[in-house]
């Protein structure tokens, strides 16, 4: 069994939970960096079900080659850019929507688009699946820094987010939540913080600084970091929680995670000592996903893990997304 075997296979959990899924399963959003990983996770899970439920991918599909992998993993797909609005109208029902679409990066200098995408889409997918129970992808980026000891921001805190892209996603959630109280629309709403797989996210970066003999920047010298497939999971089985008025989950790992030790602990497996650059602050974008773990119990690759696996695949030249996650921006402009 090959690494990304062993750490993307469906839990035996998630085979349970997507056995009580009636109807299909529609992700807008499908040619992303998260896309790909849970249509395929959401297809293995229902095939090891004994489920025939239909695996919807929706997307631009701009990556050359992604759509004709999908479809040979089982997963249908429309080629749709879903804010053009004839073309979401178009969009057959599902009951079961995860909703992945929105953006980030680039951000900065493109705000327009970015409000577009992120809070006037919104609007015109909750009346096109008002009676379609949603999963809507979001962010801890719109919760206030925290102080590093604190347990990081419960979902009782109030959003306070720093700059234009927080902003629009705090506006995703107010849309679809005033739909959800006009329609009854069953929501989760998934405020996801730093998943990371081999080829991209928080541990990535930090080793790939190590291993470069780059100094490792402490601006942000705290964070949380979740295994995709583990988050992805959640995200599946979500879909049995939502609600309205829409249930509100933090999705993160267990631990506030130092930078400065994770730098070490990439020094080890690469026999480099780290450098650093600025300081640690007190105060960190960071969530508290105590209430994710009491419904789906804790994540199942442990940070230990996860280190181990990104320091291997980077020492045997394994392709990496170059999408950064911009962790150490402390103002919000992405």
């Amino acid at each position: 069994m090959t690494v990304k075997e062993q750490f993307l296979k469906p839990s035996d959990a998630l085979i349970r939970d997507v056995a009580q899924l009636e109807g299909d399963i529609l992700i807008l959003g499908a040619g992303g960096k998260i896309g790909p990983s849970i249509a395929r996770l959401t297809r293995q899970a229902l095939d090891l079900a004994g489920k025939t439920n239909r695996v919807i991918g929706v997307s631009r599909f701009s990556e050359a080659g992604l759509q004709q992998e999908l479809n040979s993993d089982g997963i249908e797909t429309i080629t749709t850019d879903i804010l053009d609005d004839a073309q979401l109208q178009a969009l057959p029902f599902a009951p079961n929507v995860l909703y992945l679409a929105g953006t980030k990066f680039g951000t900065k200098n493109n705000e327009p688009y970015t409000w577009a995408m992120n809070a006037y889409l919104p609007g015109r997918v909750a009346e096109k699946y008002k009676d379609s129970r949603i999963v809507v992808y979001s962010t801890g980026n719109i919760y206030p820094y925290t102080q590093v000891g604190s347990g990081g921001a419960t979902e009782e805190t109030k959003p306070e987010p720093v700059g234009e892209y927080g902003q629009s996603c705090l506006g995703r959630e107010r849309i679809f939540q005033h739909f959800s109280s006009v329609h009854g629309t069953a929501l989760v709403l998934y405020r996801l913080n730093y998943a990371i797989d081999f080829r991209y996210g928080v541990l990535l970066e930090v080793a790939k600084s190590v291993l470069a003999g780059k100094a490792v920047d402490l601006s942000t010298g705290y964070v949380n970091v979740i295994w995709q497939s583990d988050a992805n999971e959640m995200a599946i089985r979500a879909l049995l929680h939502c609600n309205s008025p829409s249930k509100i989950l933090n999705i993160t790992g267990p631990e506030t995670v130092s930078v400065r030790w994770l730098a070490a602990e990439f020094g080890k497996h690469f026999d480099k000592i780290p450098t650093f650059e600025n300081e640690e602050q007190s105060m960190a974008l960071l969530s508290n996903a105590a209430e994710s773990f009491r419904l789906f119990g804790y994540p199942q690759v442990t940070l230990k893990q996860m280190i181990e696996i990104t320091a291997n695949w980077l020492l045997e030249g394994g392709e990496t997304i170059n999408k950064p996650t911009h962790f150490q921006e402390r103002k919000g402009q992405y």
